[in-house]
């Protein structure tokens, strides 16, 4: 009995010895078999959000590259030629024939231009320069306009202001009226249509005192009260200035992260007031900087004080003059920059002529050559090279913004 029970033991846990390695195989294998599927879906995974981030970022790179083309850069630059000459045609038409609508117009090209250039000078590093006083000013424009039309101290500020720090920076710095540049159109309008609105409210609305009860309060400024109060506006600007700018994004102005008007006009040393400040001590130089800022204001609203306000030829003329210079400026702009391309070209031709001469054993063509042959009929100007685009942003974009 013991033997036999003890053989058929014997062969049982054989039997279920067995058939556990069976199971511990099958299972081994199984666990493996899932652990490499596992890490099968996460390689495979990875490898589609690789190729994902490559047919993303090959497609961006497709779309920058397009809207940086020629052919897209020169569309955008005729859909802004047309519409800042547009811009100028209604203005005139409307001071003309709707004065009523003017500060319309100039709120809805302020909703525009305001929004685009704060989106524009963020993705470029150029967002201190939204801090300005132009800036400043004409958001007070609006808040007076559509908030507080009966505020004669706000009135006051906003018109001596416009007609002050902001009409001047036209002359001052050198504002362009370049129609395909929008950067330079949305310049000359935060500095030209303010003076212009305020002079067509003061002058030219017809009853304006219903519209704007300030004016019915306001039959002339007080030269005195007119200079505080916007003198008082103004140092508020400039205490908010200083204090989140200056002193609160310190580091990142001195590193070069960022610029502002008080970095670049530091660093320019061909212009009166960055030779000026290179001269103090640096730890003097921001105080001299708001100091003269502050005295380039009084001086700038003077006319308006004692002329413009009283006088409705005064202020158009006023007007025509700032006008007149911003054209002045564009044309020089345009004379400079495409006579240097053309120049560029014409020295390219030049050198071909040279080589295609010297290889035929002829004596290198003078540049008289040169010209006679860029002015024969026959000459595909398509064979010229291309013109050097980079020159069309010669001048600084900043240098129109820099708003003392």
């Amino acid at each position: 009995m013991e033997t036999y029970f003890d053989s058929h033991l014997d062969l049982l846990q054989r039997q279920i010895q067995k058939h556990s390695d069976k199971l511990k195989m099958k299972a081994e294998v199984a666990l493996k078999r899932r652990t490499q599927s596992s890490d099968n879906i996460a390689e495979n995974f990875d490898r589609e959000i690789r190729n994902f981030k490559l047919k993303v970022s090959s497609r961006m790179q497709s779309l920058v590259s397009s809207w940086h083309s020629a052919k897209v850069v020169r569309t955008r630059e005729k859909v802004s030629f047309f519409c800042g000459v547009m811009s100028v045609l209604v203005s005139a038409l409307l001071f003309g024939m709707a004065p009523q609508w003017v500060h319309i117009a100039y709120t809805l090209q302020g909703l525009y231009f305001l929004p685009v250039r704060a989106y524009i000078y963020k993705k470029r590093l150029w967002h201190y320069f939204l801090f300005d006083l132009c800036y400043y000013v004409t958001i007070l424009n609006f808040i007076y306009i559509w908030f507080f039309p009966s505020n004669t101290a706000l009135f006051m500020a906003c018109y001596c202001l416009s007609h002050g720090s902001l009409a001047s920076a036209v002359i001052t710095w050198r504002n362009s009226l370049v129609f395909h540049d929008s950067d330079k159109v949305t310049s000359l309008f935060v500095h030209i249509y303010a003076p212009f609105t305020f002079t067509v409210i003061r002058h030219y609305y017809p009853g304006a005192g219903q519209r704007f009860p300030a004016l019915a309060a306001l039959p002339y400024l007080s030269p005195g009260r007119a200079l505080l109060i916007s003198g008082a506006i103004y140092l508020i600007w400039q205490l908010l200035y200083w204090k989140f700018v200056l002193v609160d994004r310190r580091t990142k102005i001195e590193s070069g992260e960022r610029t502002t008007s008080f970095s670049f006009l530091l660093n320019d040393k061909h212009g009166a007031i960055g030779r000026a400040l290179v001269r103090t001590r640096p730890e003097r130089r921001t105080a001299y900087f708001m100091g003269g800022q502050f005295l380039y204001s009084i001086l700038t609203e003077l006319p308006a004080v004692y002329l413009l306000y009283d006088s409705p030829r005064w202020s158009g003329s006023f007007l025509i003059l700032i006008f007149a210079v911003s054209v002045w400026n564009g044309g020089g702009f345009y004379i400079e920059v495409f006579g240097r391309k053309f120049e560029r070209e014409l020295e390219a031709l030049r050198k071909e002529l040279a080589e295609n001469s010297s290889r035929s054993g002829r004596s290198s063509p003078t540049l008289t050559d040169a010209e006679s042959v860029a002015n024969t009929p026959h000459i595909n100007m398509k064979s010229l090279p291309p013109a050097d685009d980079s020159l069309a942003n010669e001048d600084d974009p900043s240098v129109d913004k820099k708003d003392l």
